[in-house]
C-alpha cells in the first residue's frame, strides 16, 4: 500500500576524508540536481572517513536547500541527549533542514574498538528506545518540566529541555530485525532500509510489523515515513543481486519499472540513491526522479502531495471550526497548529496562556491578505492579530481560534534620511528599532520594554522613556500601508485615507492590520542618562503626591516612571524609579535626577550614561509563556492630588495589587491638539496601570478610584466591560469612532479587542 507520503528523492555519499572537499562537492551537486535530501553513512572507527556529524554541519553551511540526515547515526557511540542538544542546534543554523535518522550500530567490533559497548540485540533495542524517549523529550522545549528517564542503558535526571528545532526534526530508525521493527512502529517517524540488502518479500514483511505496531500504540501507519536506500547502474543488463535484494540496473525507463511497485505497492515515499559517481546522479536526477513521478500519479488514485503534510497525530490536534486543508499554500509551510513542536513557542503572550487552533505567519503584505481573507472565512472563530505578543491585554492569542502572527514583517529601513523618515514593519522589536536608529544619531520613544512588537504599541499611542521631550509613539506616524476589513491594501496618511490615518493612531486594532508604518524620528543625545532609584515609600501618599509634582516640573528633556508594590509586613514599602535623561552632559544629568532622588530617603541608585539602544536592549528577548488570564487595570490621570495619592495609598494597602505603575506624559504629547489623532486625552500628565490577582476584587477596588482618572490607556487593561471605551475614548472621539468603523469594518472583522462596534446605517 501507499502511505500518502509526498515522493522525495536523496543521495547517500560516502564520508571520505581524501580529499575531504569530495563528499562536501557531492552534497552541494546533489543540491544543484533538486534532490531533496543528501544522507552520510556514519562509521566513526573508520579512519578514511570524515566524522558524520562534523561533515553534515560543514555541509549545511555549503548549502541553502537541500535537507541534510546521517544514514544512520550511530547511537552506540552517540550519546542521545547530547546528540538531541547538537540536532536542534544544527536544524536551528540550517533553517530547519536536518532529519535525524539513528540505528544501533551493525559492526559491533568497530564499536568496541572505539571504547562502546558491545550490545546484546535485547539491550540495543532498550538503547533505542530510550534514545527515542530522550531525544525526543528534549527537543520538546515547550514543557516546562525537567526530562527524567532512568532506563538500562541511558538516564537523564532532570536535564533541561530545547533548543527547540526550527521545524520538527524526523526520528527514523534503520533497521532489519523484527523487534526493532516494532519498535518503529511503536515510536518512530520512519523506516530506514537498504534494498542491497533486503529483498521485496523482508521489504512487505517490514511493513506488516510497522504497521500492525504502529496501530497497536494508537498511531496511523502513515505516520511513518518508509525510506528506501537503492544502488545500480545505468548499463544495459539485467538487475544483479546485493546481498539479499535488488542491485537496479538498465536503462532509467527500467530503473522506474522496477522502482514503481516499491513506492505505489511497498508504500516507500523516499527514494535514496548510493551513489558516488556524478553522471549517475545526473542520469536519475534528470530522467528517473521526473518519470518516475508521473508514473507514480498515474498508478495511485489520486497525485501524491508536493507539499509539506502533518501526521495523523497532529492532525488529531486540530480544533473544531477551523477548515485546515483550506490554509493557502504560501502560508502553509509556517503555518503552526496545536500538534506541531513550534506551538509551544507561539500559543501565549507575554502574560496570557492560550491555544489558539492556528497560527498563520506571513511574511509580506501579500499574504497578510491571503491569511485575513482565510480567516474571514471563518466567521464564528475568534481572531488575534500580533505584532510582538508582548501586550499586556493578550488579546493576540485565544482559545481555538485564529491568530494572524506578524512577526516575520519585521524591516526596519531608512527611507528618507534628510528629514529622518524611516519604514518599520509591525512585527519589528523596538530594541531592533533602537540599534537601527543609534548610528544617524536617532531614537523614537517607545515604551519602557525593547522587547515589545512595533504593531501594537504604534497604533495605541505609545508611552515611552522619551515621552516627555518627543511626545506619544502615535505622533511621530506619517503613513502606514494597512490591509482593511475586506482585504484591500491602502496607504493611510494626511493625503490619503486622512480619516483611517486618524483612527489608527489610537484605536488601529479595530480598523485593520498595519503592515508597515513610516515614522519621522528625532535626534537623541549620544548617551542618555539613565536611572534606577530604589526609595523609601513607607508614606505612600505623601510619597505619590511628591512624585506628581517633581516629574511634572522637570523640564522636557526627562522623563520618570514610578514601580510599587503593596508593603510588606515589617519592611518598609518601597518604590522604584525609572528615569531617563536626552543628555550625555553628566552634570545635567545630575542636576535632572536630583529632585528625584530628594523625594524620599534612598535606599540605592544606579546611574549610568549609555546609547538609548542600550537601555532599550538591556533585558533578554524571550519567548513569551504566559499562563492563565491577567487581571489588569488602566487610568489616565490629569494631576496626582492629594485625594488619589491617599486613595491609592490605602488600595495598595489591601494586597489585592501586586503591581502598580504611573508612567509620566503629558510635555509634548500635550502639545497635540486632543482632535488630531482617536488618542485623545492629551491633557493627562500620568498614566496609570495596576495588576492584581483576582479580577473581582482588583475590578472593585479600581472601580472605587475612577472618580480620579481622567481617561484610559486600552493597551493596560484587561477589562472588557463596555464602560471601558467610554473612558478610553470622549463621546465625540468615540462617536467618530463608530462611524469610521461602519465605513472600514462594517462586519466587525476585527472585533477580539477592546471593540468599537460599528455605527448603524441610520446613526452614520
Amino acid at each position: 500500500m501507499n502511505y500518502g507520503h509526498p515522493l522525495e528523492f536523496g543521495t547517500f555519499i560516502q564520508p571520505v576524508n581524501d580529499p575531504a572537499s569530495a563528499p562536501v562537492e557531492l552534497a552541494r551537486h546533489s543540491e544543484e540536481l533538486g534532490f531533496d535530501l543528501v544522507t552520510f553513512q556514519d562509521h566513526p572507527y573508520v579512519n578514511t572517513y570524515l566524522d558524520t556529524w562534523t561533515l553534515l554541519a560543514w555541509v549545511a553551511g555549503q548549502t541553502s536547500r537541500i535537507r541534510l540526515a546521517p544514514n544512520v547515526l550511530n547511537l552506540a557511540l552517540r550519546d542521545p541527549a547530547v546528540l538531541a542538544r547538537s540536532a536542534a542546534s544544527l536544524d536551528l543554523l540550517s533553517g530547519g533542514r536536518l532529519d535525524l535518522a539513528i540505528g544501533a550500530g551493525g559492526r559491533p567490533e568497530g564499536i568496541e574498538a572505539m571504547g562502546g559497548p558491545r550490545l546484546t540485540p535485547a539491550e540495543a533495542l532498550a538503547a533505542t528506545s530510550e534514545a527515542l524517549d530522550i531525544v525526543r523529550g528534549i527537543f520538546d522545549a515547550g514543557e516546562a518540566t525537567p526530562l527524567r528517564l532512568r532506563g538500562t542503558r541511558y538516564r537523564v535526571e532532570g536535564v533541561g529541555r530545547g533548543p527547540l528545532p526550527a521545524h520538527h526534526i524526523p526520528l527514523w530508525v534503520g533497521a532489519r530485525k523484527p523487534r526493532m521493527l516494532r519498535l518503529i512502529g511503536e515510536k518512530a517517524d520512519g523506516w530506514v532500509v537498504s534494498l542491497p540488502f533486503v529483498g521485496p518479500a523482508q521489504l512487505r514483511e517490514g511493513n506488516k510489523l510497522i504497521d500492525e505496531a504502529a496501530l497497536a500504540a494508537g498511531r496511523e501507519p502513515s505516520e511513518i515515513r518508509r525510506l528506501l536506500n537503492i544502488s545500480g547502474s545505468f548499463e544495459s543488463r539485467e538487475p544483479g543481486e546485493g546481498t539479499a535484494g535488488l542491485v537496479l540496473s538498465g536503462p532509467p525507463p527500467r530503473w522506474v519499472e522496477q522502482l514503481l511497485p516499491l513506492v505505489v505497492e511497498e508504500g516507500f515515499g523516499t527514494l535514496i540513491l548510493m551513489a558516488d559517481d556524478p553522471s549517475t546522479m545526473e542520469r536519475f536526477a534528470h530522467e528517473v526522479m521526473p518519470a518516475l513521478r508521473e508514473a507514480v500519479d498515474r498508478q495511485l488514485p489520486a497525485p501524491l502531495p508536493t507539499g509539506p503534510t502533518r501526521s495523523p497525530a497532529i492532525r488529531r490536534k486540530r480544533r473544531p471550526g477551523i477548515d485546515y486543508d483550506a490554509v493557502p499554500a504560501s502560508l502553509a509551510a509556517t503555518a503552526v497548529e496545536p500538534g506541531d513542536l513550534q506551538y509551544a513557542s507561539v500559543r501565549s503572550t507575554y502574560l496570557r496562556g492560550g491555544s489558539p487552533g492556528l497560527v498563520l505567519r506571513p511574511q509580506d503584505t501579500a499574504q497578510v491578505v491571503e491569511a485575513l481573507a482565510f480567516a474571514r472565512r471563518h466567521p464564528g472563530i475568534p481572531l488575534g492579530i500580533r505584532s510582538g505578543g508582548h501586550g499586556i491585554s493578550g488579546r493576540s492569542t485565544n482559545d481555538g481560534g485564529i491568530v494572524i502572527d506578524l512577526g516575520r514583517l519585521n524591516g526596519i529601513e531608512v527611507i528618507d534620511e534628510a528629514n529622518r523618515l524611516v519604514r518599520v514593519g509591525p512585527g519589528a522589536r523596538w530594541k531592533q528599532v533602537a540599534q537601527a536608529l543609534q548610528p544617524y544619531g536617532w531614537a523614537l520613544t517607545s515604551g519602557d520594554y525593547g522587547g515589545v512588537g512595533v504593531g501594537g504599541l504604534a497604533t495605541a499611542g505609545g508611552i515611552g522613556f522619551l515621552g516627555r521631550e518627543q511626545g506619544l509613539t502615535i505622533d511621530h506616524v506619517r503613513a502606514a500601508e494597512v490591509v482593511l476589513a475586506d482585504g484591500s491594501v491602502v496607504r493611510a496618511s494626511d493625503e490619503e485615507n486622512p480619516d483611517l490615518f486618524w483612527a489608527i493612531r489610537g484605536a488601529g486594532a479595530n480598523f485593520g492590520l498595519v503592515t508597515s508604518f513610516e515614522f519621522q524620528v528625532d535626534p537623541v543625545s549620544p548617551a542618555v542618562g539613565w536611572a534606577q532609584l530604589t526609595l523609601d515609600a513607607s508614606d505612600t501618599p505623601r510619597f505619590l503626591e511628591r512624585f506628581g509634582e517633581v516629574s511634572s516640573a522637570a523640564p522636557r528633556d526627562t522623563t520618570a516612571f514610578l514601580i510599587m508594590g503593596p508593603p510588606r509586613r515589617g519592611q518598609p514599602a518601597v518604590a522604584q524609579i525609572l528615569a531617563m535623561v536626552d543628555s550625555d552632559d553628566p552634570q545635567t544629568i545630575v542636576d535632572r535626577l536630583q529632585p528625584f532622588a530628594g523625594i524620599a530617603p534612598l535606599f540605592d541608585h544606579q546611574i549610568v550614561a549609555a546609547p538609548y539602544a542600550a537601555v532599550m536592549n538591556m533585558f533578554p528577548d524571550t519567548e513569551h509563556h504566559g499562563q492563565g488570564e491577567p487581571v489588569a487595570r488602566a487610568a489616565m490621570l490629569e494631576r496626582i492630588t492629594p485625594e488619589f495619592a491617599r486613595d491609592m495609598a490605602r488600595t495598595l494597602a489591601t494586597g489585592v495589587i501586586y503591581f502598580f505603575q504611573i508612567r509620566t506624559t503629558g510635555g509634548a504629547a500635550s502639545d497635540v491638539d486632543p482632535d488630531a489623532t482617536a488618542y485623545a486625552h492629551r491633557r493627562a500628565n500620568f498614566s496609570l496601570a495596576a495588576m492584581g490577582v483576582d479580577r473581582a476584587r482588583t475590578d472593585a477596588l479600581w472601580d472605587g478610584l475612577h472618580r480620579h482618572f481622567d481617561g484610559l490607556y486600552l493597551s493596560f487593561d484587561t477589562d472588557l466591560r463596555q464602560e471601558r471605551l467610554a473612558d478610553a475614548f470622549p463621546p465625540r472621539t468615540l462617536d467618530r469612532l463608530r462611524a469610521l468603523k461602519a465605513k472600514f469594518d462594517p462586519d466587525n472583522v476585527f472585533r477580539d479587542n477592546f471593540n468599537i462596534t460599528p455605527a448603524s446605517e441610520e446613526k452614520s
